[in-house]
């Protein structure tokens, strides 16, 4: 069983939030990924569609996500299931970073409202 040290996580940059992976197939991981998310203040990533389930849980902060069209405050401690096909966005309208952790299977695509298909390399 590979030990990833924080050190050796892989930090990468998309849509004003920053996501660092630390389980991908190129860490060794054979079927999950999983990374830790950090969504400054006043952050509004776009709304995108997933096709694999996602489990969004939040370790500090507090956001407002929208799920499949209801919105919902979210605070430290809270999960959100995000099921394959669900339309999910994430908004931090606080003062501070909040912190998340992300779990999901390799393949992960988020597909944006224009039609444009995103691959992030921490989930695959």
């Amino acid at each position: 069983m590979p030990v990833i040290h924080a050190s050796e996580a892989v930090t990468h940059e998309i849509h004003g939030a920053r996501f660092v992976s630390y389980a991908t197939p190129l860490s060794g991981s054979k079927e999950l990924c999983a990374w830790r998310g950090e969504i400054p203040a006043g952050t509004k990533a776009p709304a995108h569609t997933v096709n694999r389930e996602e489990i969004f849980h939040l370790l500090d902060g507090e956001l407002l996500i929208t799920l499949d069209d209801q919105a919902h405050r979210i605070t430290a401690g809270d999960t959100v299931i995000i099921n394959p096909g669900a339309t999910f966005s994430v908004e931090n309208p606080t003062d501070r970073t909040a912190i998340s952790w992300v779990t999901t299977s390799i393949g992960l695509e988020a597909t944006l409202a224009d039609g444009t298909v995103i691959t992030p390399p921490w989930a695959n």
